[in-house]
């Protein structure tokens, strides 16, 4: 029933997709993320994405995207003392629902809003007690965001919160949900 339902979603959209205008969003940006969790929390520190997503439609829209992340936070022990940075990776797939509140996909600006859900694939760590098979894979996700739209350019900034834990139980500390930001500029043609 699952794939049938999934096969029938496809096929709509790519039928909407193929009577709606569409515009091609190669993109590069930044981003925090919070991690918290019962004996330990970790703050955000700069990491980065790089990727594109396809937007169909006009007033309306949807926006697949592939975008390859890392994430990096430091790691605060239970007595409150630094323990170590950690970083992640892995490739964040969202799928956006958008309004544009200003303009059109042919103005020279132009103002959106959007939300949806995404999944992150984890492909790797780099931290001293976050090993790769410890960190859930896939990580879900909600977010909302609205981004401005400047001739060929464009800036998308969104808020990101998980549905999904990092890992539990690891040398009893549990690394709960993620909040994050995300900002990403790119080209759209």
């Amino acid at each position: 029933m699952k794939k049938i339902f999934a096969l029938i979603a496809l096929l709509g959209m790519a039928t909407f997709g193929l009577q709606a205008q569409t515009q091609i969003k190669p993109g590069i940006g930044i981003n925090s993320t919070n991690v918290t969790g019962k004996g330990a929390d970790a703050s955000g520190q700069i990491g980065w994405q790089v990727g594109g997503s396809v937007a169909f439609g006009e007033k309306f829209y949807f926006e697949p995207g592939v975008f390859y992340q890392t994430n990096s936070f430091e790691f605060t022990g239970p007595n409150g003392t630094l323990a170590s940075d950690a970083t992640y990776s892995g490739v964040r797939v969202p799928l956006n629902l958008g309004l544009v509140i200003l303009g059109n996909a042919d103005s020279a600006f132009g103002l959106r809003v959007f939300g949806g859900g995404s999944g992150y694939f984890v492909t790797g760590t780099n931290s001293d007690f976050l090993d790769k098979d410890d960190v859930e894979s896939p990580q879900w996700g909600v977010h909302a965001g609205a981004g401005l739209d400047i001739a060929i350019f464009y800036l998308d900034a969104s808020y990101q919160w998980s549905l999904s834990n990092i890992q539990t139980d690891i040398n009893q500390i549990d690394l709960g949900k993620t909040k994050g930001f995300f900002l990403t500029a790119g080209i759209r043609f």
